[in-house]
C-alpha cells in the first residue's frame, strides 16, 4: 500500500528545515550504501551522525506524532531517525530495493524495515525531474508532492529518483517498524479504521461502531508483533 500523507509539515516548519539545511555540510550519498547501491546512488545526504540532522529529525517526529493518518496507515513501533538528502545537477537514484534491516545509530539496535517514508521538503515547481517512482504490482507509480507532505510505501518494493535536472530536490527518509508486518493484514487494518472514523463522523458514535472497533483491536492484538 502506498499512501500520500498531506501537510505532516506546517509552511513554516518547512521553511524552518530549510534554512537550516542552506548551509549544511553534505556528504557523498554513496558513503551510507553497500557496493549494489553505490553503483546506482547518484546523490548528497547530511551524515547520520550529524548533530544538526539530529535536531531536524526531533522536528520530523514530533510533526508525526501529529498525524493521525500516517498512525492510522503505519501503526509504527520503531523509528530509524530521520535523515536529509538533496538531488540537483543530474543527480538521481536507480532502481533499488531498501535493506531489509536498518541499525539505528548510537543504540546498538536494529530494526525490521516494513515501511519507507520520503517527506518532501522542496515544492514541484521548484525543481524538474526528481519523481521518485514506486513499482509494485500494479505497475510503476511516480510521486512528486509538496513541500510538508510525505509518501509512505512497503520498503520491499523497486523504487528510484529520477534525474534533477533543474533546481534542488531536498527530502527527509526515513524507515519503520510496524506493529503489523504484514502489508496485507495492516491494509485492512487502515481500512477499517477509516471507515469507522467516517462512519463516526456521519452517524456519531452507536452500538455498531463500538462492535467494529472491538473487532479492529482484536485483529490487531492477533496480527500485532510488540
Amino acid at each position: 500500500m502506498m499512501l500520500h500523507v498531506p501537510d505532516v509539515l506546517t509552511p513554516e516548519e518547512v521553511r524552518e528545515v530549510r534554512s537550516a539545511l542552506e548551509t549544511a555540510d553534505w556528504m557523498d550519498g554513496r558513503q551510507t550504501v553497500g557496493e549494489q547501491g553505490a553503483r546506482v546512488k547518484r546523490n548528497r545526504q547530511l551524515s547520520e551522525h550529524s548533530p544538526r540532522g539530529h535536531e531536524l529529525a526531533k522536528t520530523v517526529l514530533t510533526a508525526l506524532a501529529r498525524s493521525a493518518l500516517f498512525h492510522s496507515a503505519a501503526l509504527p513501533l520503531r523509528f530509524v531517525p530521520p535523515l536529509f538528502n538533496c538531488y540537483e545537477g543530474g543527480e538521481h537514484y536507480g532502481l533499488h530495493v531498501d535493506g531489509s534491516v536498518r541499525s539505528i545509530p548510537g543504540t546498538g539496535e536494529q530494526l525490521r524495515t516494513d515501511l519507507s517514508c520520503t517527506l518532501f521538503l522542496s515544492d514541484p515547481d521548484d525543481y524538474d525531474g526528481g519523481e521518485l517512482e514506486v513499482v509494485d504490482t500494479y505497475g510503476a507509480h511516480e510521486v512528486k508532492l509538496p513541500a510538508g507532505d510525505l509518501i509512505l510505501y512497503p520498503s520491499s518494493s523497486l523504487h528510484q529518483v529520477h534525474p534533477v535536472t533543474r533546481g534542488a530536490r531536498v527530502c527527509s527518509f526515513f524507515w519503520l517498524q510496524s506493529l503489523v508486518r504484514d502489508n496485507a493484514q495492516r491494509g485492512m487494518l487502515f481500512e477499517l479504521d477509516q471507515t469507522l472514523q467516517a462512519l463516526r463522523a456521519t452517524h456519531g458514535e452507536s452500538a455498531e461502531t463500538v462492535a467494529l472497533t472491538g473487532h479492529y483491536h482484536n485483529l490487531l492484538r492477533l496480527w500485532a508483533e510488540v
